[in-house]
């Protein structure tokens, strides 16, 4: 689906699987196989937030719930949130069970590494879905040491509620980076996921989900980051990335495209993900700019990671 051009000649190509949905959830297009199980990896978080709902979590600010879909950089703005959604629910960052790490982002890592920090569990870029996990268990007077356990009444909600939005079952339960059960459902039914909370009814779950993620796009991931970038560059689109090169978007009124690159090249996402809803009639000057990544060389711009014509 992509190729890697360096100095005019190509050097790599990136293969993978696409489908397009339209609003009413048909099959628009499709490259590869997209009916085959995928572990979506952090594109799951969306919906592991609507499990938390409706398993009666109460989180009043939206940016929160934003920040538990979130896959974020560790910038003091995330760091800060999650730590503050701990203490509101009794809690400390040494109750997350998400392994310790530094953050993602350059500058708050060295950052954190020059005040004489080291990798920690609130830095790691699944710690805000790890305190909405902690804090749901806490308002329903469920167990904190063992929230990750796949047979958890949280995790049970959430692998119900996965397999209800994409309409089919869970294939596969492993265990993701971050240590949380994860969920495997085909690229069709992450897809219809997707475009299920994109579209749904004001004053829902699933609509409140997509909008707190549509309006706090930074808080998801970060400076830099596609899913803020993207979210940025088209009004209304709700999308999410996930590791091993998946990625997830949804606009309004239910059109949806879900891929998965097949070496995990997370440098082949975006030309995909642009193309797709360019298929889609989607057309603004700032996902233009993100159509092509560049490959550098000696530190100057020589060449770019783009869709190959015959994708879209």
């Amino acid at each position: 689906m992509v190729e890697v051009v360096r100095s005019g000649v190509r050097e790599c190509v990136h293969h993978g699987s696409v489908i397009v949905l339209g609003p009413a959830g048909e099959v628009v297009r499709v490259h590869g196989d997209t009916r085959r199980p995928i572990m979506p990896r952090s594109s799951n978080k969306p919906v592991q937030a609507l499990g938390m709902l409706r398993c009666g979590l109460d989180v009043p600010d939206d940016a929160d719930l934003a920040l538990v879909c979130a896959s974020h950089n560790g910038e003091p703005d995330h760091v800060e949130r999650a730590t503050a959604l701990l203490a509101k629910h009794g809690l400390t960052p040494d109750d997350l069970l998400c392994p310790p790490d530094y953050p993602v982002h350059e500058g708050s890592r060295n950052a954190l590494v020059a005040a004489g920090g080291t990798a920690n569990r609130v830095s790691m870029n699944c710690s805000g879905k790890h305190a909405g996990m902690l804090a749901t268990c806490v308002q329903r007077g469920w167990p904190t040491t063992s929230y990750t356990d796949p047979s958890h009444p949280l995790q049970v909600t959430i692998r119900n509620t996965l397999a209800e939005l994409a309409e089919e079952p869970i294939a596969h339960t492993a265990v993701d980076g971050c240590g949380a059960p994860l969920f495997s459902v085909s690229l069709y039914g992450l897809a219809r996921a997707f475009g299920k909370l994109a579209s749904a009814e004001p004053g829902s779950d699933l609509r409140r989900v997509a909008d707190a993620m549509r309006a706090h796009p930074y808080l998801v991931a970060g400076t830099g980051r596609e899913d803020t970038l993207l979210m940025d560059a088209v009004p209304g689109l709700l999308c999410k990335a996930g590791a091993e090169g998946v990625h997830a978007a949804a606009l309004p009124d239910g059109r949806a495209v879900a891929l998965k690159i097949s070496d995990g090249a997370q440098r082949a996402r975006m030309p995909v993900i642009v193309g797709a809803l360019r298929s889609l009639g989607v057309a603004t000057p700032a996902l233009e700019e993100l159509a092509e990544e560049p490959v550098f060389g000696g530190g100057r711009r020589v060449g770019s990671v783009r869709l190959l014509p015959a994708v879209f």
